[in-house]
């Protein structure tokens, strides 16, 4: 069928502005419209009074040929930076190496508490817990009870607001390939040529000098100058569909000039894929919508402080694994770029994890603020007195939910989708509620727009579900298991709704288990 209306694209985050791109690369005509005043999605750079904020740090990294071109090709290469890879773990004022190094790990614990861990170790192996279905026995299967409280348990329970022997052990096994007590200090001891088994991390990345935001800004001016539409402000409300054709015909959209429709012969949609099976008119069948009701989402904030410079660390960020507060990871803007802070100042942002519906969600800014200065100068990280201003960046659905249901609601809801409407095309992290990283989300957009500009037949549910993580480079050895996407765990539905508090020790996706980043 020849390209009449053109395709609409819900969404200019990374996903949806790759499609548009790749479409006009192909001569097709787009319409894309994004909900929220700036492009980018999640990858924006937020900028306040001269301060840019990168929501949840991204690397560009990236083991796809073809994204690496796309970076480059919408931004020179003078506007990238090659930045160090570093991350450690604050636990009782001291940081530790992040993957873990048993040696450093046990030299910074003290000897005491090193001579608690291999005892508790000692015990895991002679007598292993007996239930390792979780996250919590697999783990203190491999490093003893001590070592997993200490590095594993807070943090992961932070991120994922539930206890840990809620967590499904599959995911700790994907993450945390080969490695054990035993493992980490064998490799501490062997030369470096003989270790093989266990994944290792990129030491470097790129990252635009202004922040992610300025590859998203740039693209957007690209798609416009190739002649695609792009409406921020703009949101879709309803996607219309012809039963008979098994089409989407037509789309709402609300903005400033009003309400309007649009035909279209494609849509590709980025918005969660939960709004989407909402959005279609005539409503799909009542199993569809209550698989779409049934997802769930993640909620994001940051509170970004400005210190003077002498309070800057090397890190990228660092994971705080101290139950006694609710920040679960505080990034080092200035270390990112210095693009990104001013001359003897850096901003630290510290993020919470959260659900929408949290108190913490509706805490005014001012009391955010003051909570993250306070929980910054408890840590000892900086001087009572010295933060000079804060921000606050919510991120709502920052990340989705993988509950024991999650995967037959999607299996349902994409069935129905290539059934009933195939010229809908959903792409990215929310768009296929997959935790796919932002390399991932735009391979999605490129092999659909491709699929509709060539009549190819890519599965692009297929990307990310049986490839390692792509920060992680391997020297042989491990095994492949199929994940969610990146590194997200299976969680309990039933007790989502009821997020553990954080100061009995709750530590959310552990660091050898790589917490949220989008990369």
């Amino acid at each position: 069928m020849s390209e009449q209306n053109g395709t609409v694209v819900i969404g200019a985050g990374p996903a949806g502005l790759t499609a548009a791109y790749e479409l006009l690369r192909h001569g097709r005509s787009v319409q894309v419209f994004e909900a929220d005043e700036v492009v980018g999605g999640i990858s924006r750079t937020v900028e306040r009074d001269g301060w840019r904020f990168d929501i949840g740090g991204h690397r560009f990294f990236t083991k796809v040929p073809r994204v690496e071109a796309f970076w480059h090709e919408i931004l020179p290469d003078e506007d990238f930076l090659t930045r160090p890879r570093m991350s450690r773990i604050f636990y009782r004022g001291a940081l530790f190496n992040y993957p873990l190094s048993a040696v450093n790990a046990l030299r910074n614990l003290g000897l005491p508490e090193a001579v608690r861990c291999l005892g508790s170790y000692a015990r895991a192996r002679l007598r292993p817990p007996r239930d390792q279905s979780h996250f919590e026995g697999w783990v203190s299967a491999r490093f003893g009870w001590r070592l997993y409280s200490i590095f594993f348990k807070t943090y992961t329970e932070k991120v994922w607001g539930m206890p840990a022997d809620r967590l499904q052990a599959d995911w700790a096994a994907q993450r945390i390939k080969n490695l054990s007590l035993a493992t980490a200090i064998r490799n501490a001891l062997l030369p470096r040529r003989r270790r093989t088994d266990v994944t290792s991390l990129i030491e470097e990345f790129q990252y635009p000098k202004y922040g992610p935001g300025m590859m998203w800004e740039r693209c957007a001016e690209q798609v416009r100058e190739r002649g695609g539409q792009l409406s921020t402000g703009s949101w879709v409300t309803a996607v219309h569909r012809d039963p008979a054709r098994r089409r989407a015909i037509s789309v709402t959209v609300n903005g400033a000039g009003g309400q309007r429709t649009e035909a279209a012969d494609h849509v590709i949609s980025s918005m969660p894929i939960s709004e989407l099976v909402t959005a279609l008119h005539p409503p799909p069948p009542p199993e569809v919508l209550a698989c779409a009701a049934d997802l769930r989402y993640r909620d994001f904030l940051t509170v970004a402080l400005v210190v003077p410079a002498e309070f800057s660390f090397p890190d990228n960020w660092i994971y705080v694994h101290d139950p006694g507060v609710r920040v679960g990871r505080i990034q080092n803007f200035g270390s990112w770029s210095p693009y990104l802070v001013k001359d003897g100042r850096t901003c630290l942002g510290l993020e919470y994890f959260v659900f929408e519906d949290d108190e913490m969600w509706r805490t005014p800014d001012a009391d955010l603020v003051a909570l993250a200065t306070a929980e910054l100068e408890r840590l000892g990280l900086v001087r009572p007195g010295v933060v000079e201003a804060g921000y606050v960046v919510r991120m709502p659905k920052a990340y989705p939910v993988y509950d024991e249901r999650y995967q037959h609601n999607v299996d349902v809801i994409r069935a129905w989708l290539t059934e009933a409407v195939p010229n809908v095309h959903p792409v990215g992290r929310n768009g296929m509620h997959r935790y796919n990283n932002q390399d991932h989300s735009m391979l999605t957009a490129m092999l659909t727009a491709e699929n509709i500009a060539t009549g190819s037949t890519h599965d692009v549910w297929s990307v990310n579900v049986e490839q390692d993580y792509h920060e992680e480079s391997s020297g042989g050895g491990g095994d492949s298991q199929r994940g969610t996407g990146r590194d997200a765990p299976v969680v309990p539905s039933r007790i989502i709704a009821a997020p553990i508090t954080a100061p009995e020790g709750s530590d959310d996706r552990a660091p050898v288990a790589a917490p949220p980043s989008h990369a």
